[in-house]
């Protein structure tokens, strides 16, 4: 027998292990856009889930946002039927709020979260790759947006519903799945906006990490997707400390919910913020930026009768021996 090409024996095995703890019977959707990555993320779960003994489909979110989109998500649907897997096909109208990429995704993954449920489905299928982690741990570096941001995609993410969000492709380099199409003879789609400088993820691929990986020497890709991997096992170990933590410092007040200073103040900075952060995030649905966060902290380490402080969706003040959180 000829030897299975090392894209398609990589990628269905990264399929496979990904796809191995859940319950037999179980449903999966996977997201297809048409593009190289989706296509050998179908291809592979075409092939593997029947073996472990789940139901497979895909979902392909028009956005409308370029001519010819409606055919471009009827040709992925084409190539998902013969592959043996189900294909909807769902047309989203994309706001603009937070710009037109976020717009998009966030548009996308409620669709793909109804469909999901729709269908009775136990996980939804991404196709992101080692580059497009590397490429988010670089973008938020250098916006210095904090350790939550450089941890980069989670391989796992269970949502509030219970329903699973798997990434299979993490480890793998996105010329491994275009090696896949290629062996595989999957026609596959090019997305415009993936070659416009107009976009600073574009730029990051495209300039950026060809620049380090020429004066750096090759591996940047691997190592910033390795930074990811370190700081979520690190955030882990903070988000079980951060919770026993709360537990005994936290009360509900007024309109709010109270922080005690002193036991905030006790703690190293590191802790300090990441409480003071999830105390807005979870009673507000606000998040802070270091800044904001830096200034509520001072309101326990610092405390020299400084007035409230307006954040998003809520103030903070100090009021006694406690911080008060109370909704704006």
């Amino acid at each position: 027998m000829p030897s299975l090409p090392p894209a398609i024996a990589e990628i269905r095995l990264a399929v496979r292990t990904a796809l191995a703890d859940l319950p037999e019977g179980s449903t999966v959707v996977v997201a297809l856009s048409g593009g190289a990555d989706s296509l050998a993320l179908a291809a592979a779960t075409a092939f593997e889930a029947p073996k472990l003994g789940l139901r497979a489909g895909t979902l392909t979110v028009d956005h409308g946002l370029q001519d010819g989109s409606d055919a471009v998500a009827r040709r992925a649907a084409e190539t998902a039927g013969a592959l043996g897997l189900g294909a909807l096909v769902v047309r989203v109208e994309v706001g603009a709020e937070g710009g037109p990429e976020a717009a998009a995704r966030d548009a996308r993954y409620r669709v793909l979260a109804d469909g999901a449920a729709d269908a009775g489905a136990a996980a939804v299928l991404l196709g992101h790759t080692l580059d497009d982690q590397a490429e988010t741990v670089l973008l938020g570096l250098a916006r210095g947006s904090g350790a939550a941001s450089l941890q980069g995609m989670a391989p796992v993410r269970t949502d509030d519903d219970g329903l699973r969000w798997i990434r299979p492709l993490l480890s793998v380099r996105r010329e491994t799945t275009r090696a896949f199409c290629a062996a595989s003879g999957v026609e596959v789609w090019d997305d415009p906006h993936n070659a416009d400088p107009r976009f600073a993820r574009v730029r990051v691929r495209d300039r950026a990490l060809p620049v380090l990986e020429a004066e750096l020497g090759p591996g940047v890709a691997e190592a910033l997707a390795r930074t990811a991997e370190q700081l979520r096992e690190d955030a882990e170990a903070f988000d079980e400390m951060i919770h026993e933590t709360i537990e005994d410092i936290v009360e509900h007040a007024e309109a709010g919910i109270s922080v005690s200073a002193a036991a905030l103040a006790a703690n190293p900075a590191a802790l300090r913020n990441r409480i003071i952060r999830l105390v807005v995030d979870s009673e507000f649905g606000a998040s802070l930026t270091r800044v904001q966060t830096l200034e509520v902290a001072r309101l326990a380490t610092d405390w020299a009768g400084q007035g409230p402080i307006d954040l998003p969706g809520c103030s903070a003040r100090r009021i006694g021996g406690r911080i008060v959180f109370t909704a704006r």
